[in-house]
């Protein structure tokens, strides 16, 4: 999610739609940036998810390679939570396994192989989208779990506080990493990720780390204070 240009994000139809939108805020609040960029893809949402594809990048994490997930329709959509333990508490998220059901079963593979265990929270946004990034283990916004899937969900997509969406290291490439809105965005930002969950308790937490705003000060960067992902846990509804 670079603020200072679109070349990682969405189409050029888009990207000129969301420049203008972002002018137009930057000239009214003279914020010192101009658009807004979250790594996009050119991409359609997945038409038939009953045949969800995970396919091979030949690339993963490392010590974190994980494999590619299976993906069986039924399965897939029964509901579950996915709980974030962090140092200033739990965040709960409902995953959409209906909506999405492609993205969540990859978010539930990757929390049960660990993935997400010991990461930290790479990118903040401070200003016109307020956003927590998280899911690198290399913490740097550029590694996927070795695998990517298609988009989903997208119809008319928004970002509200308490959307969990998908962000990409690459255009084209649903991975593992993801994106937390903890505010309501002024930006009108196109539906170009998928959303997958929602916040239903701890959002509170995400902002707390947003209050202290950026390491180096500036509306884009690495959160001043360490955001760690201690462990990610899929509960599901029993019974």
């Amino acid at each position: 999610m670079n603020l200072t240009s679109w070349k990682s994000f969405g189409d050029r139809r888009a990207v000129r739609k969301a420049a203008g939108v972002a002018a137009a805020i930057v000239a009214c609040s003279g914020l010192a940036w101009t658009a807004v960029s979250l790594t996009t893809s050119t991409s359609t949402d997945s038409k038939r998810p009953e045949a969800c594809l995970y396919t091979p990048t030949g690339k993963g994490n490392g010590d974190k390679s994980v494999g590619v997930p299976t993906y069986d329709t039924i399965s897939a959509r029964r509901p579950f939570m996915l709980t974030l333990s962090t140092s200033e508490g739990p965040i709960t998220i409902q995953a959409l396994t209906t909506q999405a059901p492609c993205t969540t079963n990859s978010f539930a593979y990757l929390a049960g192989k660990k993935y997400f265990d010991g990461s930290k929270c790479h990118r903040l946004t401070t200003k016109g989208i307020f956003v927590l990034e998280c899911g690198d283990p290399a913490g740097v916004g550029t590694s996927d779990p070795g695998y990517s899937y298609p988009n989903e969900n997208r119809k008319g997509a928004t970002y509200p506080a308490g959307t969990v969406a998908v962000s990409k290291a690459q255009p084209g490439r649903n991975g593992g990493q993801f994106f937390i809105s903890y505010a309501d965005p002024l930006l009108r930002m196109p539906p170009e990720w998928t959303p997958f969950g929602k916040v239903i308790d701890g959002l509170e937490v995400v902002q707390k780390f947003a209050a202290k705003g950026t390491a180096n000060g500036a509306p884009d960067g690495a959160p001043k204070e360490p955001v760690v992902i201690d462990s990610a846990t899929v509960q599901y509804p029993k019974g």
